[in-house]
């Protein structure tokens, strides 16, 4: 996938949704994985001709993992001209070693989330952009069809009461392959989760659910993303919603 058509992706996702008002400051999530070094690309480039004026941020959430080398991530951000911040912590030493988790990843998302939203509101940001593609957003609705019984999955955009501050997610229209492409063609400086957890999740098993069903009934995952589309999304278009976000707008 070329850049151009990850902008055209990217800007398609945010009008439909009004995900950036005149005046944000975004804080995009870095994680050092290729979608969120991606979303990096498309937020850059969408800011040099999107009609309203916005600012972006790098954030990382440095969890303590040993050899973590993020200086590829440093050098891109310095040469797109992207203020970058990394935030220390210790989340893999509490985890790991002083609680061992047997299953880690809810207290992980919540310890990673509570010291991002901080830095988040320090830099004065208002909002913040996770790196949720389209795949990411049919294995959710799976794994609550599973697990907990109901068609749910995250919103496109999520305005948090308690920080005052919104979530959007800008690559929703984004297929998980395509991002693959990009980032072989772009060689994006991605840094490999060194988490032990990596791969044995239950987002790991939708995943490879999700393939094994459109491998034995192709289009399979287009028709669920449509079905959300239609019966999940589209409040997130509606002149009452436009009106309560930009109540929310700095």
């Amino acid at each position: 996938m070329k850049l151009q058509q990850l902008l055209s992706y990217t800007r398609r996702a945010v009008d439909d949704y009004h995900m950036i008002q005149e005046g944000d400051k975004i804080a995009v999530g870095i994680s050092g994985g290729k979608d969120s070094l991606a979303m990096l690309y498309a937020l850059h480039g969408l800011k040099r001709f999107y009609p309203v004026h916005f600012e972006i941020e790098a954030i990382t959430v440095d969890l303590g993992f040993p050899d973590f080398d993020l200086s590829g991530i440093r050098d891109l951000c310095e040469e797109m001209g992207v203020r970058y911040t990394v935030v220390p912590t210790d989340i893999y030493e509490v985890i790991f070693h002083i609680r061992q988790e047997s299953n880690p990843c809810a207290l992980c998302a919540k310890m990673r989330k509570g010291a991002l939203n901080q830095v988040i509101k320090e830099t004065g940001c208002n909002k913040i952009a996770y790196a949720h593609h389209k795949n990411d957003v049919i294995e959710t609705m799976l794994l609550s069809l599973i697990f907990e019984g109901r068609f749910h999955t995250f919103a496109p955009v999520t305005y948090l009461d308690r920080m005052d501050l919104t979530v959007i997610r800008p690559l929703m229209y984004v297929d998980e392959a395509d991002i693959i492409g990009f980032q072989h063609k772009y060689s994006l400086p991605v840094c490999k989760s060194p988490c032990p957890a990596d791969g044995h999740t239950k987002r790991e098993y939708a995943k490879t659910l999700l393939k094994s069903l459109n491998q034995e009934h192709p289009g399979t995952s287009e028709r669920m993303f449509r079905a959300i589309l239609e019966s999940l999304y589209s409040p997130y278009k509606s002149l009452e919603y436009i009106q309560a976000l930009s109540k929310k707008s700095p």
